[in-house]
């Protein structure tokens, strides 16, 4: 049987994971058929990249998603979509109104202010950072000579 699921990859305590298709029997990070996606569980928000495309095929020929796996696709819609596309609607129509629906969510970690905005805060804050780096440093010269050799 195959299966829909995570493969866990990353460093120690720091475990991100690939959505792929596997062989059930396969072991969890071992062979597996296709690589459609990632998920990270560790960025606020949580990251959920897959395509679509590839799960709706999967999803048809038979393969099972894990709990894991079908809560990711249920969250983003992808399991409403299955079942419509089962029903009899056009997989075209269906893979538009994902990408639709997913430049309607927000990518995680975008600021929401204007990229000017930021731009001038942060080059305002590096010209102080500096001025007083060099004004630190002029005055520890300064108290460096006025202190005698032994």
């Amino acid at each position: 049987m195959v299966k829909i699921r995570l493969r866990r990859v990353g460093a120690k305590k720091q475990a991100s994971y690939r959505i792929v298709v596997a062989d059930s029997r396969a072991p969890r990070d071992g062979r597996f058929v296709e690589s459609i996606g990632f998920y990270n569980p560790r960025t606020d928000p949580e990251t959920v990249r897959y395509r679509e495309d590839r799960a709706l095929y999967w999803l048809s020929v038979g393969a099972q998603p894990t709990d894991a796996v079908a809560r990711l696709l249920e969250k983003q819609g992808t399991l409403a979509r299955f079942a419509r596309l089962k029903a009899g609607e056009p997989l075209e129509a269906l893979l538009a109104e994902a990408e639709a629906a997913a430049q309607a969510r927000p990518a995680p970690g975008l600021a929401t202010r204007p990229v000017g905005a930021a731009v001038e805060e942060g080059e305002e804050a590096e010209g102080k950072v500096a001025e007083e780096t060099v004004e630190e440093a002029i005055q520890a010269e300064d108290q460096g000579e006025e202190e005698p050799e032994a």
